[in-house]
């Protein structure tokens, strides 16, 4: 299983990104698909999570600037993040996890960096 995540980069605050995850050995259809991100010298976090029922979950405080969706002709997720501000700076983690698995015991991508200019 491999979780390709890529559209990080450097944005001003009130800028927008798209993150992909590209997913291989695994169909994001019918697993559940998650966002998470560490910031430097904080503890990782669940950002959005869209189940296999296309349920989605989001972090109380982030819910209004991401959206989180799935292509499953391409395989891929993604995470809108829009009005971008200087504390989204983080890791953004791509993950898999089986029905009924916590996303702890499934597959994680690389991470891809986010960086939010004030």
């Amino acid at each position: 299983v491999q979780l390709q995540a890529s559209g990080g980069g450097l944005v001003q605050a009130g800028g927008s990104l798209r993150l992909s995850c590209a997913a291989s050995g695994i169909i994001v259809s019918i697993n559940v698909m998650g966002w998470y991100r560490q910031a430097p010298g904080k503890q990782r976090e669940l950002v959005a999570a869209i189940s296999h029922l296309d349920r989605t979950t989001y972090t109380d405080s982030l819910k209004d600037r991401f959206t989180i969706s799935r292509d499953n002709a391409k395989n891929t997720v993604y995470l809108q993040i829009d009005s971008l501000k200087p504390e989204d700076t983080a890791v953004y983690y791509c993950a898999a996890a089986r029905p009924g698995q916590t996303f702890d015991a499934g597959y994680w991508g690389q991470g891809t960096q986010v960086t939010v200019s004030s």
